[in-house]
C-alpha cells in the first residue's frame, strides 16, 4: 500500500456529541429483526491458529414480537463495540470459493497480521459476510475456511439470492452491535477495491450526519417476470426507479444505521432487488444521497476507488480471472491515493 495511504484516524468532534443517542439506539433497537443477540467466537472451528480471532458467529432468538422494546445487545462480558471509522461487509455466498480466494490474493489480506494492518493504515475493518445453509458439507467446508483465514463475520439467516434484501439489513444491524464506526459499507465479492482511496472518501467532513454514499442511478423497473431483476411490486414504483446507490458497493453514516437499527422490523417494505429496497427506506428518511462516480469505474485510474464491468455486469464479469489481471497493473495495485478533494 502507498505510504500516502497511511493516516492517523481521529474521530470529528461532532460524532463524539452524539455517542450517547447511539448508544441509547443500540441498547433500545438492536432487537427489532434480530431479537436477542449473541455475538460468539464458539462454533468457528477448534482448531483456530489465532489467540484473539477476528471471525464472528452473530445469532439472535426467534422470539421478537415486533415491538421494538426491550431487548438488546448480548455483547460477551468485557466486550465492547470495536472502534473503527468504517466497517467494510464483503457479502460473500457458498458458491464464492473462488471469488474469495482471488480477493485474498489481491487487495484483500489473506493473513490475520494483515488484516489488523490494514486497519491501523486505513481506520477500515474488514470482513466476509455470509449466512447459513442446510447443506451440512457447505457449512463443513465453511468452518475449515474461518479456522484458516479468521476473516468472517457470520450470520444467522439463510444465505439465499432471493433473501439478500434480509441479509443485508441482519449485516447492518449486526455490525452496528459489534463496531462504533463513522460508516458502515456494504461492498459485494466481485469488485476490485482500493481500501486506502475508500479510507480517504469516508474522512471526509461532511454537514450532513446522515449519509447514503454510493454511485447513484435511475432506471427502468423491469416488470417482465422472465428477466433477473424482475420485480414483483412494480405496481408501486411506477415505470421508473428513484434514485438509488447501485448494489455493488454504497455506505450508510452511523447515524442512518442507528435509525435502521432503531426501527420496528415490520416497518421495512422490502422489494425483490437488494439495491432498491435500501433505496426506498433512504428515500423516506432525511439522508444526503452523496454521488460517487469513483465507486463504480470500468476501470483502474489514479482516482479510482472500485472497478467493475458497469453495465455489463454486476460486478466483475469473470471475477476470479479478472481480478488478478486487475491488480497485477500498476495503475490499479500501485498509484499513488490522491487526497479527497483532487478525486471529486
Amino acid at each position: 500500500m502507498p505510504k500516502s495511504a497511511k493516516l492517523f484516524y481521529a474521530r470529528p468532534s461532532s460524532y463524539s456529541r452524539r455517542s450517547a443517542v447511539l448508544i441509547l439506539f443500540l441498547l433500545i433497537g438492536c432487537s427489532c429483526m434480530l431479537g436477542f443477540i449473541a455475538i460468539s467466537r464458539r462454533g468457528l472451528g477448534s482448531k483456530c491458529k489465532y489467540s484473539k480471532p477476528l471471525s464472528v458467529s452473530v445469532t439472535w432468538d426467534k422470539f421478537s414480537t415486533g415491538s421494538g422494546v426491550g431487548g438488546g445487545a448480548n455483547l460477551n462480558e468485557g466486550q465492547k463495540r470495536h472502534k473503527v471509522m468504517g466497517f467494510v461487509g464483503i457479502q460473500t455466498g457458498f458458491g464464492s470459493v473462488g471469488r474469495r480466494r482471488a480477493l485474498r490474493e489481491t487487495w484483500f489480506p489473506s493473513d490475520h497480521q494483515g488484516l489488523q494492518r490494514l486497519e491501523e493504515s486505513t481506520g477500515l475493518a474488514f470482513r466476509f459476510v455470509i449466512g447459513r445453509t442446510n447443506d451440512g458439507s457447505k457449512m463443513s467446508a465453511l468452518k475449515k475456511e474461518v479456522a484458516e483465514y479468521d476473516d468472517f463475520l457470520l450470520l444467522d439467516i439463510e444465505e439465499e439470492y432471493s433473501k439478500l434484501p434480509y441479509k443485508t439489513l441482519a449485516f447492518f444491524k449486526a455490525a452496528y452491535a459489534l463496531y462504533d464506526s463513522d460508516f458502515y459499507v456494504k461492498a459485494d465479492d466481485d469488485i476490485y477495491l482500493r481500501p486506502d482511496r475508500l479510507s480517504l472518501l469516508l474522512a471526509k467532513e461532511r454537514p450532513h450526519s446522515q449519509t447514503y454514499l454510493g454511485c447513484m442511478k435511475k432506471g427502468p423497473v423491469f416488470t417482465d417476470p422472465k428477466l433477473k431483476w424482475y420485480e414483483p411490486l412494480s405496481n408501486l414504483l411506477g415505470k421508473e426507479y428513484f434514485l438509488h446507490a447501485y448494489g455493488p458497493i454504497y455506505a450508510l453514516s452511523a447515524d442512518v444505521v442507528a435509525s435502521l437499527v432503531a426501527l420496528r422490523n415490520d416497518s421495512f417494505r422490502m422489494f425483490s432487488n437488494e439495491d432498491v429496497t435500501i433505496g426506498s427506506w433512504m428515500l423516506a428518511m432525511n439522508v444526503n444521497h452523496e454521488d460517487s462516480k469513483q465507486l463504480c469505474q470500468v476501470e483502474c485510474t489514479s482516482s479510482s476507488i472500485a472497478v467493475w464491468d458497469i453495465p455489463k455486469c454486476s460486478g466483475l464479469c469473470n471475477p476470479e480471472k479478472k481480478m488478478l489481471e486487475l491488480h497485477s497493473k500498476d495503475i490499479c495495485s500501485k498509484s499513488s491515493t490522491l487526497p479527497s478533494d483532487e478525486d471529486e
